[in-house]
Protein backbone atom coordinates (compact mmCIF):
# COMPACT_ATOMS: atom_id res chain seq x y z
CA UNK A 1 0.00 0.00 0.00
CA UNK A 2 2.78 2.45 0.95
CA UNK A 3 6.37 2.58 -0.30
CA UNK A 4 7.93 3.41 3.05
CA UNK A 5 11.62 3.90 2.26
CA UNK A 6 11.80 7.05 0.15
CA UNK A 7 8.58 8.97 0.79
CA UNK A 8 6.78 10.72 3.61
CA UNK A 9 3.01 10.29 3.62
CA UNK A 10 0.32 12.38 5.29
CA UNK A 11 -2.04 11.04 7.91
CA UNK A 12 -4.92 13.51 8.08
CA UNK A 13 -6.50 14.05 11.50
CA UNK A 14 -10.26 13.69 11.88
CA UNK A 15 -11.39 14.33 15.44
CA UNK A 16 -15.04 13.35 15.88
CA UNK A 17 -14.97 14.75 19.41
CA UNK A 18 -16.51 17.74 21.15
CA UNK A 19 -13.34 18.52 23.14
CA UNK A 20 -10.20 17.99 21.06
CA UNK A 21 -7.49 20.57 21.89
CA UNK A 22 -7.34 21.85 18.32
CA UNK A 23 -10.65 21.37 16.54
CA UNK A 24 -13.05 19.96 19.12
CA UNK A 25 -16.67 20.11 18.02
CA UNK A 26 -15.97 21.06 14.40
CA UNK A 27 -16.37 17.58 12.93
CA UNK A 28 -18.43 15.61 15.44
CA UNK A 29 -21.45 15.74 13.11
CA UNK A 30 -21.33 13.04 10.45
CA UNK A 31 -21.97 15.38 7.52
CA UNK A 32 -19.24 17.80 8.65
CA UNK A 33 -16.84 14.91 9.22
CA UNK A 34 -17.37 13.50 5.72
CA UNK A 35 -17.05 16.92 4.11
CA UNK A 36 -13.75 17.41 5.92
CA UNK A 37 -12.50 14.00 4.76
CA UNK A 38 -13.33 14.98 1.19
CA UNK A 39 -11.36 18.22 1.64
CA UNK A 40 -8.37 16.42 3.16
CA UNK A 41 -8.25 13.91 0.32
CA UNK A 42 -8.42 16.71 -2.25
CA UNK A 43 -5.52 18.46 -0.51
CA UNK A 44 -3.34 15.35 -0.53
CA UNK A 45 -4.01 13.20 2.54
CA UNK A 46 -2.85 9.58 2.14
CA UNK A 47 -4.67 8.10 5.14
CA UNK A 48 -7.39 9.38 7.50
CA UNK A 49 -6.98 8.96 11.27
CA UNK A 50 -10.34 8.94 13.06
CA UNK A 51 -10.35 9.69 16.79
CA UNK A 52 -13.33 9.69 19.13
CA UNK A 53 -11.69 10.57 22.45
CA UNK A 54 -9.55 13.62 23.08
CA UNK A 55 -6.13 12.75 24.47
CA UNK A 56 -5.09 16.31 25.24
CA UNK A 57 -3.62 16.94 28.73
CA UNK A 58 -6.39 16.76 31.33
CA UNK A 59 -8.83 15.06 28.96
CA UNK A 60 -11.87 13.21 30.25
CA UNK A 61 -11.88 9.53 29.44
CA UNK A 62 -15.12 8.40 27.83
CA UNK A 63 -16.76 4.98 27.85
CA UNK A 64 -16.07 2.34 25.24
CA UNK A 65 -19.69 2.57 24.13
CA UNK A 66 -19.50 6.33 23.59
CA UNK A 67 -16.24 6.06 21.67
CA UNK A 68 -17.69 3.36 19.40
CA UNK A 69 -20.82 5.46 18.88
CA UNK A 70 -18.70 8.41 17.79
CA UNK A 71 -16.26 6.60 15.52
CA UNK A 72 -17.62 3.39 13.98
CA UNK A 73 -20.42 4.97 11.87
CA UNK A 74 -18.04 7.64 10.53
CA UNK A 75 -15.41 5.04 9.63
CA UNK A 76 -18.05 2.98 7.86
CA UNK A 77 -19.25 5.99 5.85
CA UNK A 78 -15.69 6.96 4.91
CA UNK A 79 -15.06 3.41 3.70
CA UNK A 80 -18.24 3.47 1.63
CA UNK A 81 -17.66 6.88 0.11
CA UNK A 82 -13.91 7.24 -0.35
CA UNK A 83 -11.04 5.09 -1.57
CA UNK A 84 -8.52 5.86 1.16
CA UNK A 85 -7.01 3.85 4.04
CA UNK A 86 -8.51 4.57 7.47
CA UNK A 87 -6.77 4.56 10.83
CA UNK A 88 -8.57 4.35 14.18
CA UNK A 89 -6.99 6.42 16.94
CA UNK A 90 -7.79 4.33 20.02
CA UNK A 91 -6.08 2.42 22.83
CA UNK A 92 -9.14 0.28 23.67
CA UNK A 93 -9.50 -3.14 22.06
CA UNK A 94 -13.30 -3.10 21.93
CA UNK A 95 -13.27 0.21 20.09
CA UNK A 96 -10.56 -1.10 17.77
CA UNK A 97 -12.61 -4.24 17.08
CA UNK A 98 -15.60 -2.19 15.93
CA UNK A 99 -13.36 0.17 13.96
CA UNK A 100 -11.85 -2.73 12.02
CA UNK A 101 -15.32 -4.13 11.42
CA UNK A 102 -16.35 -0.73 10.06
CA UNK A 103 -13.38 -0.55 7.70
CA UNK A 104 -10.24 0.64 9.52
CA UNK A 105 -7.00 -0.95 8.37
CA UNK A 106 -4.68 0.55 11.02
CA UNK A 107 -4.95 0.99 14.79
CA UNK A 108 -3.14 4.04 16.18
CA UNK A 109 -2.51 3.15 19.84
CA UNK A 110 -1.15 5.99 21.98
CA UNK A 111 -0.17 3.49 24.67
CA UNK A 112 1.78 1.15 22.40
CA UNK A 113 -0.23 -1.97 23.36
CA UNK A 114 0.39 -1.36 27.08
CA UNK A 115 -3.01 -0.04 28.15
CA UNK A 116 -5.33 -2.83 27.02
CA UNK A 117 -3.90 -6.38 27.24
CA UNK A 118 -6.33 -7.52 24.53
CA UNK A 119 -5.20 -4.98 21.94
CA UNK A 120 -2.16 -6.86 20.62
CA UNK A 121 -4.13 -10.07 20.13
CA UNK A 122 -6.89 -8.21 18.29
CA UNK A 123 -4.41 -6.61 15.89
CA UNK A 124 -2.68 -9.94 15.26
CA UNK A 125 -5.98 -11.76 14.70
CA UNK A 126 -7.46 -9.19 12.32
CA UNK A 127 -4.21 -8.63 10.41
CA UNK A 128 -4.49 -4.83 10.44
CA UNK A 129 -1.48 -2.57 10.80
CA UNK A 130 -0.69 -0.65 13.97
CA UNK A 131 1.12 2.46 15.09
CA UNK A 132 2.75 1.97 18.49
CA UNK A 133 3.38 5.25 20.27
CA UNK A 134 5.78 5.98 23.11
CA UNK A 135 3.98 7.12 26.24
CA UNK A 136 4.45 7.29 30.00
CA UNK A 137 2.48 8.48 33.01
CA UNK A 138 5.41 10.68 34.07
CA UNK A 139 8.33 12.66 32.67
CA UNK A 140 11.13 11.34 34.88
CA UNK A 141 13.96 9.78 32.90
CA UNK A 142 17.57 8.91 33.63
CA UNK A 143 18.86 8.72 30.05
CA UNK A 144 15.96 10.13 28.04
CA UNK A 145 16.59 8.73 24.54
CA UNK A 146 17.77 5.36 25.79
CA UNK A 147 14.66 4.97 27.94
CA UNK A 148 12.39 5.99 25.06
CA UNK A 149 14.03 3.28 22.98
CA UNK A 150 13.64 0.76 25.80
CA UNK A 151 9.95 1.65 26.20
CA UNK A 152 9.35 1.23 22.47
CA UNK A 153 11.13 -2.13 22.57
CA UNK A 154 8.69 -3.22 25.29
CA UNK A 155 5.82 -2.43 22.92
CA UNK A 156 7.57 -4.35 20.16
CA UNK A 157 7.95 -7.37 22.43
CA UNK A 158 4.21 -7.29 23.14
CA UNK A 159 3.58 -7.19 19.40
CA UNK A 160 5.95 -10.07 18.74
CA UNK A 161 4.43 -12.18 21.53
CA UNK A 162 0.95 -11.69 20.08
CA UNK A 163 2.10 -12.59 16.59
CA UNK A 164 1.89 -9.17 14.93
CA UNK A 165 4.04 -9.23 11.81
CA UNK A 166 6.93 -6.77 11.58
CA UNK A 167 5.57 -5.28 8.37
CA UNK A 168 2.35 -4.31 10.18
CA UNK A 169 4.12 -1.97 12.62
CA UNK A 170 4.83 1.76 12.70
CA UNK A 171 6.50 3.53 15.62
CA UNK A 172 5.62 6.99 16.96
CA UNK A 173 8.02 8.78 19.37
CA UNK A 174 5.04 10.31 21.16
CA UNK A 175 5.62 14.06 21.06
CA UNK A 176 3.43 15.62 23.74
CA UNK A 177 3.00 12.43 25.76
CA UNK A 178 5.00 11.68 28.91
CA UNK A 179 7.58 14.34 28.07
CA UNK A 180 8.57 17.82 29.18
CA UNK A 181 8.85 20.73 26.77
CA UNK A 182 12.61 20.21 26.48
CA UNK A 183 12.21 16.46 25.98
CA UNK A 184 9.72 17.06 23.17
CA UNK A 185 12.24 19.29 21.39
CA UNK A 186 14.98 16.72 21.93
CA UNK A 187 13.06 13.81 20.48
CA UNK A 188 12.09 15.80 17.39
CA UNK A 189 15.76 16.71 16.94
CA UNK A 190 16.88 13.08 17.39
CA UNK A 191 14.22 11.30 15.32
CA UNK A 192 16.81 9.60 13.13
CA UNK A 193 18.24 7.82 16.21
CA UNK A 194 15.05 5.74 16.37
CA UNK A 195 15.37 4.47 12.80
CA UNK A 196 17.75 1.69 13.78
CA UNK A 197 14.90 0.03 15.67
CA UNK A 198 14.02 -1.14 12.17
CA UNK A 199 10.46 0.16 11.77
CA UNK A 200 8.89 3.04 9.84
CA UNK A 201 8.37 6.15 11.96
CA UNK A 202 5.36 8.44 12.28
CA UNK A 203 5.69 11.94 13.71
CA UNK A 204 2.69 13.70 15.24
CA UNK A 205 3.41 17.28 16.26
CA UNK A 206 0.59 19.15 14.56
CA UNK A 207 -0.43 22.28 16.51
CA UNK A 208 0.88 20.76 19.76
CA UNK A 209 1.94 22.65 22.85
CA UNK A 210 5.66 22.30 22.12
CA UNK A 211 5.04 24.56 19.12
CA UNK A 212 2.76 26.91 21.03
CA UNK A 213 5.27 27.28 23.87
CA UNK A 214 8.19 27.85 21.51
CA UNK A 215 6.45 30.49 19.41
CA UNK A 216 4.08 31.81 22.10
CA UNK A 217 1.12 31.25 19.81
CA UNK A 218 -2.42 29.90 20.28
CA UNK A 219 -3.45 26.60 18.72
CA UNK A 220 -4.98 28.36 15.71
CA UNK A 221 -1.63 29.90 14.71
CA UNK A 222 0.76 26.96 14.82
CA UNK A 223 0.82 25.93 11.17
CA UNK A 224 4.28 27.35 10.41
CA UNK A 225 5.78 25.68 13.47
CA UNK A 226 4.20 22.40 12.43
CA UNK A 227 5.67 22.76 8.93
CA UNK A 228 9.18 23.03 10.37
CA UNK A 229 8.71 19.75 12.22
CA UNK A 230 7.35 18.15 9.05
CA UNK A 231 10.46 19.18 7.11
CA UNK A 232 12.61 17.70 9.89
CA UNK A 233 10.52 14.51 9.71
CA UNK A 234 11.21 14.19 5.98
CA UNK A 235 14.93 14.80 6.45
CA UNK A 236 15.00 12.26 9.29
CA UNK A 237 13.36 9.61 7.13
CA UNK A 238 9.92 9.46 8.75
CA UNK A 239 7.37 7.53 6.74
CA UNK A 240 4.34 9.50 7.99
CA UNK A 241 3.40 12.80 9.55
CA UNK A 242 0.07 13.13 11.33
CA UNK A 243 -1.27 16.65 10.70
CA UNK A 244 -4.34 18.90 10.58
CA UNK A 245 -3.32 21.23 7.74
CA UNK A 246 -3.00 18.92 4.75
CA UNK A 247 -2.34 21.31 1.86
CA UNK A 248 0.45 23.22 3.60
CA UNK A 249 2.18 20.08 4.86
CA UNK A 250 1.90 18.37 1.47
CA UNK A 251 3.66 21.34 -0.14
CA UNK A 252 6.38 21.33 2.52
CA UNK A 253 6.96 17.61 2.01
CA UNK A 254 7.04 17.96 -1.77
CA UNK A 255 9.58 20.78 -1.63
CA UNK A 256 11.80 18.98 0.88
CA UNK A 257 11.74 15.74 -1.09
CA UNK A 258 12.56 17.63 -4.29
CA UNK A 259 15.60 19.25 -2.70
CA UNK A 260 16.74 15.94 -1.24
CA UNK A 261 16.15 13.77 -4.31
CA UNK A 262 15.30 15.86 -7.36
CA UNK A 263 18.78 17.03 -8.30
CA UNK A 264 20.45 13.61 -8.10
Amino acid sequence: MFELKNRTYIMGILNVTPDSFSDGGKFNREDAALKHVEEMIAEGADIIDVGGESTRPGHRQITVEEEIFRTAPVIEKIRQRFDIPISADTYKSEVAKEAVRAGASLINDIWGLKYDPKMAELIARTGVSCCLMHNRNHTEYGNFMEEVRADLKESLKLAEKAGIANEQILLDPGVGFGKTYEQNLEIIDKLSELKDLGYPLLLGTSRKSVIGLTLDLPVTERTEGTLVTTVLAVLSGCAFVRVHDIKENRRAIHMTEAIREGWK
